[in-house]
């Protein structure tokens, strides 16, 4: 079992609060993603778990065993830096076995153990080969397989697609998936980029000034956000948010009031009352071009971003609220363009002044 648990984690560096209160479990065999916008402390998180920064206050468990005083290099972790940090002078093969060399391992189960790892990773003929002279998408393959070769309880890869270009990091993402069902193994993975997580995790955590805002499966994430930082952050392209007054509540069907002065009825449970302030959340893959007499708001088109198959058409409301549409790749709309828009009303998400979303 490959388990960790986080219980009541805070960090500070001097009177700098960096995690405040972080609790939460990666089961055996879970692929979880910290995601987060820069400074939210993910990396920081990661760190801690790794041992490479003591915590300032909770407690880490890796398979119930108390980790807080454990060195980095007892807890069974290995990581994966953005940075590849490979030996330049060394060959793929002594890049990968010199950890198990300095441990003393013995030379054939060594030998073993990068092979082994080569073969999953397709880089048995590269391994005569010196870092020079790879690729970045192979450099990271062999820093990965350096930490495959120790066997550890967990693996923890920090940010590590960054530094490859935009292709690169699509085929490599593809290949730390498939890894992940080879080995079977317990993964932490972190990153700023909500596709990598939406595409990788099974489970994710979104920080937002180190605190975790929410825990959950990417479509789970994606259909319930629970709160405007969850919402406007996990989607591409981002959920618009229309300001919007409560104008009428009658048991649970709430009508709500938009800037062009159309409104929608929606069932909710809502705290809300009448006049009370509401953020109405619709992604720009539920808004869909319609008849006049039909819309729900009226946008003049600025910018039109054909990408084959959807063009987006990024808009500006009466009241100069920017809006984002998902249209097919077969529309006509220009810059410049009126267009009227309705959403698909069951996917329509309503938050109320807190920024929390009204069930």
């Amino acid at each position: 079992m490959s388990d960790i648990q986080l219980k009541n984690i805070d960090k500070a560096f001097g009177k700098v609060e960096v995690l405040h209160d972080v609790n939460m479990t990666v089961n055996d065999g879970e692929f979880v993603v910290f995601v987060g916008p820069s400074g939210c402390g993910k990396s920081t998180l990661l760190r801690v778990i790794a041992g490479l920064e003591k915590v300032t206050a909770g407690e880490i468990f890796i398979d119930n065993e108390l980790v807080n005083d454990i060195q980095p290099r007892e807890r069974g972790i290995a990581m994966v830096f953005q940075s590849y940090a490979l030996y330049p002078h060394m060959t793929v093969y002594k890049n990968m076995s010199f950890g198990l060399k300095l441990k003393k391992h013995d030379k054939q189960e060594i030998d073993r153990r990068v092979r082994h790892a080569a073969d999953t990773l397709q880089l048995t003929e590269y391994l005569n080969r010196r870092p020079a002279e790879l690729s970045g998408g192979q450099r990271q393959r062999v820093a990965i397989g350096r930490a495959i070769v120790r066997k550890p309880k967990v693996f923890l890869f920090d940010e590590p697609l960054s530094n490859l270009d935009a292709a690169l990091r699509v085929q490599t993402r593809i290949e730390i998936a498939k890894l992940h069902k080879k080995l079977d193994a317990t993964i932490i993975y972190v990153t700023h980029d909500q596709v990598e997580a939406m595409t990788l995790a099974d489970k994710i955590v979104v920080l937002h000034d180190g605190r975790v805002e929410q825990v959950g499966a990417p479509l789970e994430l994606y259909n319930a956000p629970a709160n405007l930082f969850v919402a406007g952050f996990i989607g591409s392209p981002k959920m618009n948010f229309l300001k919007g007054v409560v104008t009428s509540v009658k048991g649970t069907t709430v009508e709500i009031s938009l800037p062009d002065g159309k409104a929608i009825t929606i069932e909710h449970k809502t705290p809300g009352n009448e006049n009370a302030q509401a953020t109405v959340g619709i992604r720009p893959e539920h808004l869909i071009l319609a008849k006049p007499e039909d819309g729900l708001l009226k946008a003049e088109v600025d910018v039109v971003e054909r990408l084959g198959d959807v063009s987006y058409l990024y808009c500006t409301l009466s009241d100069g609220t920017a809006i984002i549409a998902s249209t097919p790749g077969t529309s006509l709309a220009t810059t410049g363009d009126i267009v009227h828009l309705t959403a698909r009303i069951e996917k329509i998400h309503v938050f109320g002044p807190d920024g929390t979303t009204w069930k």
